[in-house]
Parts: structure tokens; C-alpha cells; sequence
């Protein structure tokens, strides 16, 4: 641990913030630590993502890119790719999600969510985006689907799913998913929710609305990050709220065909609530970060609502044989594993 906290400070001093306080803002759920460090009138964020673990050149590339466009991303003010060091723009403490418990106005913060993402749709269907952000492809796709019976099956049952099986989960996902493993039409920021917003009151427009957590941004549908902040993982979302914002983004999306949105958020929907319920298993058994157990329940109606979809029927069917209801809960503290 000391040599990265000498790292850290050769990395500040380098940086111009020599002797500068540094206290631990906060954690993910990857290797990536943030903070704060301050000097005299001045605060900044240190992200340190040991490059062992992790890639810094993907969020320094997304990031560059939402500020150049006038997105409140952000400001890279020092950067060390090598080590995984970076000096960013202090953006505050008010995410979304504290401003939502301290009784802010839900619909504005919702609906400057939602006209941030029509910018940011528009921006990338006038500008060409950087041609190293990958697409998100099949394989991206089918990556994320497995996670559910890599590590959430395993979790809650004895039962082998068996190779016909995952079989058979594999070619209904792979068929399910071929026409939107094309789709190349914006940038995907993928984690677009409340715990990854910023309320910045301060500024103007949708730069109130400070962007966090895009380093694993590919290019892809629309539908993805609408469907992300309106089927929230950690937060539920009311019907009616949700569909005022899908209607709020169609009215400003006026090329979208309404049934053609709904369809593909069905389709994503489901990909991303049965990776998260794969990803929060794969948290608490491997990582020792059981929190994330207490919103399985929650993701599991998501995916439940995404299933009954037409458009999900192979899909649906497949949980019906292999999934019943005993075994849609949250995977047991006990007999943790380190599988992985």
C-alpha cells in the first residue's frame, strides 16, 4: 500500500499540488479509488485506478470527448496514464441521488437528465465520435448476459445448468439481440443513473447535470442509457414519472419510432438487469461487497417486466424452464466463494 501512496504523492507534486490534503472520497465496484485533495482555496479529485487492474485511457478518451462538447464532465487537470493516475475537476458531493433523499425536485432532476441525453444523442448524430470507442457488438453483449448464469445460478442452486442448457441460453440471447448488435447510432455511456448524475445548480441548461462513470462507453443503440435511468437498479422509478420521460424523449427525438424504442429498451433492459443481477452475485461472492444482494430483488421485477415483452418471448421461455420462481431472490451470504 505505500508505495502507491508515495506514487500518489509524486504523482500531486508533479502535478503542481505538492503537500496538498488528500482524504478518500469514494470507492466503485472496480479497483478505481477517488480523493479529494486540497490546497489552500483550491480542491481537485484524484482518481487512482492501479494499472494492473485497470485502464485510464478509455475515461481520459470519453471524457475529453463530453467536454469538448460542452458536457459537464469532469475537467482532466493532470494525467499519468502510465501509473493510472488523474487530476480531475472537482465536481462536488450532490449526485443525484443525495439531492433525491434531501427532497429535490425529482421530475426537474429527471427531465435535465433525460434533455441532457437528447444533447448528447444530437452531438453524437452531427459530430462523428472518436473512432477508438468500440462498438457495443455481440460479443460485448453476450460478455454481459452470461455473468447471470456464470455466477448468479451457481449462487442460489445446486443445479448444474448443464451445457444443452447454457446452450440454448446462449442462441435465444444471440437471436434476441442480432439486430441491436449493429447499431451504431451514439455514444452508450452504460452506467446512466442517479448514483452516476451530478446536480450542478450553478451552471446553465444541461450542464447542471454533471456526468460521472463513462469510462466503459461504447458506441451503440439510443435506447440503452434511457432505459439504464429509468430502469434504475439501485432506485425504483415510478410508472407514471417513467413514462413521462420516455415521452419527454421522444417529443425532442422526433426521427424514433415509438414501438421500434420500446421494443430495443425491452431487449436491453433485460440484457442489463440479468447482468446486474450477475454482477452484484459476482461482487459479494468473489469481492466481499454483499451490499449490492439488497437490490437483487428489485432488478429481478425489472427483468421480470423486460421478459414479458413479445420481443423476449425465446428469452422468457428459457427462464421459465430454468429459472422458477424459488430461484429469483438474492443469493445467500453463506458459503461464499472466490470463484474467479
Amino acid at each position: 500500500m505505500k508505495p502507491r501512496i508515495d506514487a500518489q504523492k509524486t504523482f500531486l507534486a508533479n502535478a503542481g499540488w505538492a503537500g496538498a490534503a488528500v482524504a478518500p472520497l469514494a470507492a466503485d465496484a472496480s479497483f478505481r479509488s477517488y480523493h479529494r485533495v486540497s490546497k489552500g482555496d483550491r480542491a481537485a479529485v484524484l482518481m487512482d485506478a492501479p494499472p494492473e487492474h485497470e485502464d485510464i485511457t478509455p475515461f481520459v478518451r470519453v471524457a475529453k470527448y463530453l467536454t469538448q462538447h460542452g458536457f459537464s464532465a469532469p475537467r482532466i487537470l493532470f494525467e499519468d496514464e502510465k501509473r493510472g493516475f488523474l487530476l480531475l475537476e472537482d465536481l462536488g458531493d450532490q449526485t443525484y441521488t443525495r439531492e433525491l433523499a434531501a427532497g429535490g425536485d425529482e421530475a426537474m432532476l429527471y427531465e435535465l437528465a433525460i434533455d441532457t441525453l437528447v444533447q448528447l444523442h444530437e452531438t453524437a448524430a452531427s459530430e462523428n465520435l472518436p473512432e477508438d470507442i468500440p462498438p457495443y457488438d455481440m460479443d460485448h453483449l453476450m460478455a454481459e448476459v452470461m455473468l447471470f448464469v456464470d455466477w448468479f445460478l451457481p449462487a442460489v442452486s445446486d443445479r448444474d445448468v448443464g451445457q444443452v442448457a447454457r446452450g440454448d441460453y446462449e442462441a435465444v440471447w444471440q437471436e434476441t439481440l442480432a439486430a441491436l448488435a449493429t447499431k451504431r447510432e451514439t455514444l452508450v455511456l452504460r452506467d446512466y443513473h442517479v448514483d452516476n448524475l451530478m446536480w450542478l445548480p450553478d451552471r446553465t441548461g444541461t450542464a447542471r447535470c454533471g456526468l460521472l462513470d463513462f469510462q466503459d462507453a461504447l458506441s451503440g443503440a439510443r435506447a440503452y442509457d434511457l432505459m439504464s435511468l429509468v430502469e434504475d437498479a439501485r432506485r425504483d422509478v415510478a410508472s407514471d414519472l417513467k413514462e413521462h420521460l420516455i415521452q419527454r424523449y421522444l417529443a425532442a427525438m422526433e426521427d424514433i419510432d415509438e414501438s421500434a424504442l420500446r421494443h430495443e429498451m425491452a431487449v436491453l433492459g433485460a440484457g442489463r438487469h440479468a447482468k446486474v443481477i450477475g454482477i452484484f452475485t459476482r461482487l459479494s461472492r468473489r469481492d466481499g461487497k454483499s451490499q449490492y444482494l439488497a437490490h437483487i430483488p428489485h432488478v429481478w421485477s425489472l427483468l421480470e417486466n423486460s421478459l414479458a415483452h413479445p420481443a423476449l418471448s425465446s428469452v422468457a421461455n428459457w427462464f421459465k424452464r430454468h429459472v422458477p420462481a424459488e430461484l429469483r431472490v438474492a443469493p445467500s451470504l453463506n458459503n461464499q466463494s472466490t470463484k474467479g
